[in-house]
């Protein structure tokens, strides 16, 4: 199971979101407003993010791997509401 990070819950906080260890085996987090009406799930399970980069190799490659995933995302990372919005807000700031 996916551990939750303390940052995630930070940056969920700072969005008015709750977050919660996903029930959908494909992914790492769900995603509820503050009446607990689920919105979407995010994080790949299988897929490294942001905090485990900086855990495991370091700021110079977590920030190089963050650059990359926002050129690969920027469709819809921008888009208020989307799961890519909140991938990037909570899994990748």
């Amino acid at each position: 199971m996916y551990k939750i990070s303390n940052n995630s819950y930070i940056q969920a906080e700072k969005l008015g979101v709750n977050i919660k260890p996903s029930t959908n085996p494909k992914k790492k987090i769900d995603i509820f407003d503050y009446h607990n009406n689920f919105i979407c799930s995010i994080g790949s399970y299988g897929m490294s993010d942001y905090n485990i980069y900086l855990e495991t190799k370091g700021k110079k490659y977590a920030d190089e791997r963050k650059r990359l995933y926002r050129l690969r995302h920027s469709k819809d990372i921008n888009k208020l509401g989307s799961p890519g919005y909140y991938a990037n807000k909570i899994l990748w700031t």
